[in-house]
Parts: structure tokens; sequence; C-alpha cells
């Protein structure tokens, strides 16, 4: 599996896993627990998680899926704008921490832009690698201009992620952000890189490609954001045929005939578009 370095050099699998949506009904979450640690068998080491997704429920699953495994688990999560003060990310983290049940965080998130100012959420997530509770720090959901503001303080500069929407259907991060990102070493993260609710794997291209080499449109879907150098894929997988079907994506090279079938399905950005969200 091709594989995705951050600055300081640590590398990941460029395919990992994504929670969203998971530990929302206690009922599920051995399901869901079991779904990860098939992922992690199968290669797909990097889990993203976060505070919000199903009130920290996520999080607990993941600490489930790892159990006596934690050693092989890269493991993202976010915290919440309204928590990203200096003293209220401390907080946060160690919650988050306690769920998981680990004592560190490879790489810990602000989830979206609020309202405190970045350099002291900075400050905050600095405090937090100083002292070992995370292992790097980035961000998810900025464009460019906020980068660039990031960036304008020295500590902002240890940015070690950027993650946002990428998909087909979603590439407006390919005009500025994403050669922003590969310029600095900055890796993006892709979420929801299938779409939701099913619409992006319903589309002829897509399927017409897939039909070609005898795989899912998902597995297109995630062969084309992973053809980008620098970008971990974090799709979410409940049940083992998905997570199966994610990990084979990995096999998938697409053709130039391909991509040209699917950039005339979906035109790539010409000029700057506003970052696209969830």
């Amino acid at each position: 599996m091709q594989r995705v370095s951050f600055p300081d050099g640590t590398s990941v699998p460029a395919l990992g896993q994504g929670t969203w949506k998971m530990g929302e009904h206690r009922g599920s979450r051995r399901t869901e627990a079991d779904a990860l640690r098939l992922g992690l068998d199968l290669g797909l080491t990097v889990i993203d998680t976060a505070e919000m997704y199903g009130d920290g429920g996520a999080e607990e699953v993941v600490a489930e899926a790892v159990d006596g495994r934690r050693e092989e688990a890269f493991i993202v999560s976010k915290v919440y704008p309204h928590n990203a003060s200096r003293r209220g990310v401390a907080a946060a983290a160690e919650r988050s921490l306690r769920r998981l049940r680990t004592d560190r965080i490879d790489l810990y998130l602000l989830h979206w832009r609020g309202g405190v100012p970045l350099e002291e959420t900075v400050a905050g997530f600095e405090d937090l690698r100083e002292a070992g509770k995370i292992l790097r720090w980035g961000v998810s959901n900025l464009d460019t201009d906020e980068m660039e503001e990031l960036f304008g303080f020295a500590a902002g500069r240890c940015c070690a992620a950027n993650q946002v929407l990428y998909n087909p259907e979603a590439r407006g991060i390919e005009f500025d952000l994403l050669p922003w990102c590969r310029t600095r070493n900055i890796p993006v993260m892709a979420y929801s890189p299938i779409g939701q609710g099913g619409r992006l794997l319903r589309n002829a291209a897509l399927r017409a490609v897939a039909d070609r080499h005898g795989a899912t449109p998902a597995q297109v879907a995630l062969a084309w954001a992973l053809r980008q150098p620098g970008v971990i894929a974090i799709p979410k997988a409940s049940d083992p045929a998905h997570v199966r079907e994610n990990a084979a994506a990995v096999r998938l090279a697409l053709t130039p005939e391909d991509l040209a079938a699917i950039d005339r399905a979906f035109p790539p950005p010409a000029r700057k578009r506003p970052l696209a969200m969830l």
C-alpha cells in the first residue's frame, strides 16, 4: 500500500478508516469495533474519529477495536471549535484520551474553525504535544486563506495535516488548497471520499470505469482520491464486506482514459471555489 509522510517523517498508509456515525447506538458498537479491527488486519491502520461522533461514542468504539493492538493503530481525533480555547482543548483532549483508553493521540485536529483565535488553539495544541498527550496536531475544514493565516505565526507552522471533504463531486481543493499543502509536505486527509447518500456511486461514469476493471464504484472513487500524492482517504465501513471492498481499492490502478472519463463527468476546478464541507 502506498504511504503518506507527515512533516516529522512519520509515514502511514494512504488508506485508513473513518468512524463518523459510529458509536451512536450501543447495540451496534461491537459490530463496528469488529469492522475497525478487520481494517487493522488489512493494513488500514489510520483510524479517524472525533469527540463529536456519537457524543464520544465513536472514540469508545475505537478503544474497543484497538484493545491489545494500540501500537498498530494511528489514531486521529478532533476537538469541537467551542472546546478549542487553550484551557478547553486540554480538558477536551483528556476526555478523549479516557474514552480512547490510551495515553496519547497520534494526530489531534481542530474540527472546524470557530470563534476561538487560531493562535490560542495552537498554543493549547503545543501544550498537549509538549506533555506527550498528543504526538502531532492539525486542522480540519480550513481553506487556503486560513492556512496562510495559520502559517502567519511560528507555532502554526507545526500543523501536520488538514482534513477536508474530497471526492469527484467535491474537488475544488485541487485548484489551490491541495497544491498549497503539498508544497509544504502537509498531508490532506480526504473525508467522505466515496460521497454521502450513494449519489456519487450511482454515477454512470464511475460505474463504467468500475465495470472495465471488475471493480465497484466505491473502489473507483477511492482509487481516484489515492492517485493524488499526499492524500490519506478515510472511508467509513461498518461491515466486513465493505471493509474488504475498501481495502482492495489500493490494488486498482486507474488509466488515463479512466481519469479522463471521470473528468468529463466531474470537471476539475478552473477557478477558486469555496471550500466544500459536510
